[in-house]
């Protein structure tokens, strides 16, 4: 009597490449902010505490809305989210990019910030649901679309913003036409796979202890600020030190882009904290 081997579920390459790949434009867009930081302090003559606020208003609706839009799409999944939070980025883009005020700035910055904070909870949940099981595969490429278009916006901005100014900025927006394109693709994909993503995680619940995950992330979490206090100080404000003491406002622009793009090349355990809060969360 013949027997019928379970079918091992493979992973979704094509959707991993796209979503890992939107990534990658999305974190691109979003480093290119602290490069072009003394352009900002040179033409609207700002301070560093109007410095800070930018940071301030790009990262928190970038980081601290994450957790809200993670808990509401846990309980009702949003495959077009992706490609309107690529929306949100591609506005924020064309308004800095014709800013009239500071006050705009920060608006602008706010929305870029807004579009990244709708674009990772979901982004993970895609590049989890394509894994096939192979969570730390996908979870890793997942990581290195974002690593890679971290260390590429700093390079461009020193090639196409410092050099041809503001406006130049929004150059960047085709970036984001491209990623919302590729992004209703797998918004289509994803909207086909939520039946069988609330099945799974309803027979999951419950299969660590409530405390464990707590605890587990509590210390992610505060190992992440621990690392990016430093990192945010140094893409912030490293570039107005190079000005101050090099006295070439435009060789110390270009450095600064250099060390942003040092800073942001990928690690060798970048994509270990994502993977634990990956499982921790099911």
């Amino acid at each position: 009597m013949s027997t019928v081997s379970p079918r091992i579920p493979t992973p979704s390459l094509g959707v991993l490449a796209a979503i890992s790949v939107c990534h990658g434009m999305n974190d691109l867009m979003q480093s290119v902010l602290p490069a072009v930081y003394p352009l900002l302090k040179d033409a609207y003559r700002l301070d560093f505490g109007q410095i800070g606020l930018i940071t301030f208003a790009n990262q928190a609706t970038a980081s601290l809305l994450q957790p809200l839009i993670g808990a509401f799409t846990d309980r009702r999944p949003q495959p077009f989210s992706l490609p309107i939070g690529m929306a949100f980025t591609l506005v924020g883009l064309l308004l800095l990019s014709v800013a009239p005020a500071y006050a705009t700035i920060l608006l602008a910055v706010a929305l870029v910030g807004i579009g990244s904070s709708v674009f990772h909870p979901e982004s993970s949940r895609v590049a989890r649901l394509a894994s096939g099981g192979r969570h730390g595969f996908a979870q890793s490429l997942f990581q290195v679309g974002g690593n890679v278009g971290s260390s590429t916006g700093p390079l461009l901005a020193a090639y196409i913003v410092l050099p041809y100014g503001q406006q130049s900025i929004a150059w960047f927006g085709v970036t984001a036409l491209a990623a919302m394109t590729i992004l209703i693709g797998v918004g289509k994909w994803y909207r086909g796979q939520i039946a069988d993503h609330l099945k799974t995680r309803a027979n999951v619940v419950g299969a660590l202890p409530r405390g464990k995950v707590r605890t587990a992330l509590i210390v992610l979490v505060l190992l992440v600020f621990s690392k990016n206090i430093y990192l945010a100080s140094l893409s912030s404000y490293y570039t107005f030190y190079l000005i101050d003491k090099s006295g070439s406002r435009s060789r110390a622009r270009r450095f600064t882009c250099l060390c942003c793009w040092r800073r942001s090349r990928p690690a060798p355990s970048s994509a270990a904290p994502s993977a634990i809060a990956s499982v921790a969360s099911t």
